[in-house]
C-alpha cells in the first residue's frame, strides 16, 4: 500500500476508534483514576448540563477538580448527556469549578471527548459562543497546573474550551481538530463521503498532533484500543498525569499562568 494510502487508512482507523460505542467515556476514567470523586451541578445562571460532568476528586492522594466532557452509551443516555455536546451552562459550570480549584490551589484535570460544543438555537440564545470564549481566556489565567487530557473525540472550539493547560495529553486511538473528517469533507469537496481522505488531510492523530507541537504527550491504550481493557487503559492514563502533575508540581502560580501562555502562543508558529 503507497504512504499515502496508507496514512489515509491509518487516520480513519483512528477516527473510528475514537467513536467506538464500546470505548471508555468520562465517567469510566474518574471511576477507576480518581478516588472520592463529589459530582457539582449547575452553572448558578441557567441550569445544570449533563453533558459535562465535574467535582472534586483526588488524583494519587492530592486533591484536584476533575472536569469532563461525558457521552453516553446507551439511547437513554445519548439523550440524556445531548450526545456529549456540550451546552453555555455547561462551560458556565466547568468555569466554576476551575475558578473553586483556582482558590483553593487545587489542580485541574480535565477530560475531553465531544464531536463539538452543540449547535442549537437555545445554546446559541443563552451565549454559546461568549461561554467557549471566556473559558479560553479564563483557563489561560488559572494560577494552579491544569492538565488536559484527550479520551476519545477532541472536536473543535467545544474540546478546546476545556482545552488550554499546561499539559496536554492524547490517547493513542483519540482525534482532535478543528472539524469533522465528514465536514471537512463536505466544505472541502463538497462530498461527505470523502471523509475518510479529510480525516488525513486533517493530521487529527495523536501522533501527527505531537509532531506539530499541539500536544505534550501521547498516552497509549491496550492492544485494538481502550474499550477493549477499560482498567488497563485507566492505569496508562493516570500513570501519565501523575507524571504531568509531578512535573508541574516546582512551578509557581506566575510561572504556571506564563508556561500557559507561552506553549499556547507558540502554537501554529511553524517560522520561529
Amino acid at each position: 500500500m503507497p504512504a499515502s494510502d496508507q496514512a489515509r487508512a491509518d487516520a480513519w482507523r483512528r477516527v473510528q476508534l475514537a467513536r467506538h460505542p464500546k470505548r471508555p467515556h468520562a465517567l469510566d476514567y474518574i471511576e477507576r483514576v480518581f478516588t472520592d470523586f463529589q459530582e457539582m451541578h449547575g452553572d448558578r445562571l441557567f441550569g445544570d448540563d449533563p453533558a459535562i460532568v465535574c467535582g472534586a476528586a483526588f488524583l494519587g492522594g492530592r486533591p484536584v477538580m476533575v472536569v469532563g466532557e461525558q457521552k453516553g452509551r446507551d439511547t437513554k443516555q445519548k439523550l440524556y448527556r445531548n450526545f456529549g455536546m456540550p451546552k453555555p451552562e455547561g462551560y458556565r459550570k466547568a468555569l466554576r469549578v476551575m475558578q473553586l480549584a483556582s482558590k483553593f490551589g487545587r489542580p485541574v484535570v480535565t477530560l475531553l471527548d465531544t464531536p463539538g460544543a452543540y449547535p442549537g438555537i437555545d445554546a446559541e440564545e443563552r451565549g454559546q459562543a461568549e461561554a467557549i470564549a471566556r473559558n479560553l481566556r479564563e483557563m489561560s489565567r488559572l494560577a494552579v497546573p491544569v492538565i488536559v487530557a484527550c479520551i476519545g473525540e477532541g472536536g473543535s472550539g467545544g474540546a478546546l474550551a476545556l482545552g488550554v493547560g499546561n499539559r496536554v495529553l492524547m490517547l493513542e486511538n483519540a482525534i482532535y481538530s478543528v472539524i469533522s473528517p465528514e465536514s471537512c469533507a463536505a466544505i472541502i469537496w463538497r462530498d461527505s463521503t470523502k471523509a475518510e481522505l479529510a480525516a488525513a488531510a486533517l493530521k487529527l492523530t495523536a501522533e501527527e498532533l505531537l509532531k506539530l507541537g499541539l500536544i505534550d504527550t501521547v498516552v497509549g491504550e491496550p492492544a485494538g484500543g481502550a474499550h477493549e481493557d477499560m482498567d488497563a487503559a485507566a492505569r496508562f492514563l493516570s500513570d501519565s498525569l501523575l507524571q504531568a502533575l509531578e512535573s508541574l508540581s516546582d512551578l509557581g502560580p506566575d510561572q504556571l499562568v506564563e508556561q500557559r501562555y507561552v506553549k499556547f502562543r507558540h502554537m501554529g508558529n511553524f517560522f520561529a
